[in-house]
C-alpha cells in the first residue's frame, strides 16, 4: 500500500500520521503534484495528494475517505463506534480541515498571482473565516490521552501547517491551541517525524 504525499500538506500529514499509528504499514511516495506525476495521475484523476493505492491497486482519494478506509482496514482504531462520539470526531475532523482550506486558500492567492494581482480582500475573509474556527478549537479543545482519534491527527495536522506557514500569526490568544502539541506528542511520539 503506498500514500502519495507531500510534506507541507496538511491533509497528507493527517492520513500519514493516522495510519502509522493505527498500525497501517504504508510505503510513503513523496510527490510534486506541479509536475503532474503520471503514476498520481493514474490513480487520481484531479493529481491530488494525499492519494492512497491500496496493494490491488486499488486507488483512494480525499482526506476523509482515506481515513475512514485506514479506520475499516485497523478495525476501527481511528473513530469511536458511539454515534454520538463519532459524529463529535468527525465535527472536529472537519473543522480542522475547513481552516486547512482556508489557510491554502490564502497561500495559493499569494503564490499564483503577481504582488499587484494579489486580491486582499479574499485573503482577508478567509483569514477571518480560519480565525473563528481557530477561536472555536482553542474555546473547545478535545480530550486528548492514550487512545487517539482521527480528530486529533487533523487537529495536529493543521497546528503543523500553521507552525509552518503562518508561525507567529495565529497564537496571540489562543494559549490552549498553542500548548495543544506537546499534549498529543506525549501520546504520539512519532509527531516530530512529521515537521518540515
Amino acid at each position: 500500500m503506498k500514500i502519495f504525499y507531500s510534506p507541507t500538506s496538511p491533509y497528507s500529514n493527517k492520513v500519514r500520521m493516522a495510519a502509522r499509528y493505527a498500525g497501517l504499514e504504508t510505503e510513503n511516495v513523496l510527490t510534486d503534484t506541479n509536475g503532474n506525476p503520471q503514476d498520481l495521475i493514474a490513480s487520481n484523476p484531479f493529481g491530488k495528494i494525499p492519494t492512497l493505492v491500496t496493494d490491488e491497486g486499488k486507488a483512494i482519494y480525499d482526506s476523509r475517505v482515506i481515513m475512514n478506509f485506514i479506520d475499516r482496514e485497523t478495525k476501527g482504531k481511528l473513530y469511536p463506534r458511539n454515534a454520538e462520539k463519532r459524529t463529535d470526531v468527525d465535527i472536529l475532523e472537519a473543522l480542522c480541515d475547513g481552516i486547512c482550506d482556508c489557510l491554502l486558500a490564502i497561500v495559493y492567492e499569494k503564490r499564483f498571482h503577481p504582488p499587484e494581482k494579489v486580491h486582499q480582500p479574499w485573503i482577508d475573509r478567509q483569514w477571518e473565516k480560519a480565525g473563528r474556527g481557530l477561536d472555536l478549537l482553542n474555546a473547545n479543545m478535545p480530550k486528548t490521552g492514550a487512545k487517539l482519534h482521527a480528530g486529533h491527527f487533523a487537529l495536529a495536522a493543521l497546528l503543523r501547517y500553521l507552525e509552518l506557514r503562518f508561525a507567529g500569526e495565529w497564537q496571540k490568544g489562543r494559549p490552549k491551541l498553542k500548548n495543544w502539541p506537546q499534549k498529543f506528542e506525549k501520546f504520539f511520539p512519532d509527531y516530530a517525524q512529521f515537521k518540515v
